[in-house]
């Protein structure tokens, strides 16, 4: 097995929003605002290549959306998902299959393309799409705190393509995805979220999504407004980092602009920082 992480570009989101009840004066100090009090946060994907399969965890925000949308987001840097598969010497359509943790537009708005001719196809044409019933019927029919996050265009074509399938946590993980060792289910940031976790030269690894953007938010009560049940994501949080730090495991960063994996400890202030590292590094 081979593990990568892709970089996908750079985006902006308000701090208070990134770090909910915590007062500027302290999350500022780990994760500093521009004049806007906007900081900058990273749209980082995982690639697992195994065997025959080609595995991509998430896929940023995507390049389809108009100027106006981009233009909330600050969109920067020089990368792309693309491109940083093609620096890997991979192309879209090698990706067999396509995880999506959730649909939330920064997760998953490069699934889709927008063609010269203003049509909607899938950007991986030979992969499978897997997500969960309960997340795609939470998605498709979005309450009003989320509704601007779940965008049509990058949800509905994947399914009227004919390449989704959902994973179902009572069965457990398809054949498909066995390079998985299991999935987390969260459901404090919205509902049934996916944390993949696998197997990798002889430890877990775990593809955190938005259960924890960035080590600034390892403290359990920094928890982001945008989260829709904040106590339950604390529950979660705790639980999980537990484990991560009883079992050593390394966390994926998906957001975190200056991180992008780290392991965690148990200390007298709970669970904390221990190294921060790179995947291709291992």
């Amino acid at each position: 097995m081979n593990v990568y992480t892709l970089d996908t570009g750079l985006f902006k989101l308000d701090g208070g929003a990134m770090f909910g009840v915590v007062p500027k004066s302290l999350w500022s100090r780990q994760y500093p605002a521009d004049e806007n009090n906007m900081c900058t946060w990273a749209m980082r994907c995982l690639l697992v290549q195994d065997d025959n399969r080609l595995l991509l965890v998430d896929n940023g925000i995507g390049n389809k959306q108009d100027e106006k949308f981009r233009g909330h987001f600050y969109l920067h840097g020089h990368a792309t998902l693309e491109g940083s598969l093609q620096k890997l010497g991979f192309t879209s359509s090698d990706i067999t299959d396509v995880l999506l943790t959730h649909l939330h537009f920064d997760h998953c708005g490069g699934s889709v393309v927008r063609t010269p001719d203003d049509k909607l196809e899938l950007a991986f044409p030979n992969a499978t799409y897997w997500s969960n019933e309960g997340h795609w019927q939470w998605a498709v029919q979005p309450n009003a705190r989320e509704k601007a996050s779940f965008l049509k265009e990058n949800i509905l074509p994947i399914q009227e393509s004919g390449h989704l399938r959902f994973i179902d946590p009572a069965v457990g993980i398809p054949d498909e995805l066995s390079m998985l060792r299991e999935i987390v289910f969260a459901d404090g940031h919205t509902e049934k979220m996916m944390v993949p976790v696998l197997d990798y030269k002889g430890r877990k690894l775990a593809f955190m999504a938005d259960l924890l953007p960035s080590t600034a938010h390892l403290p359990m009560p920094w928890v982001m407004s945008y989260d829709v049940r904040p106590l339950q994501t604390l529950a979660e949080k705790e639980t999980t980092l537990q484990r991560a730090a009883d079992e050593q495991w390394i966390l994926v960063l998906e957001h975190d602009a200056h991180t992008e994996a780290c392991t965690v400890q148990q200390t007298d202030r709970g669970v904390r920082l221990s190294e921060t590292l790179r995947i291709a590094d291992l």
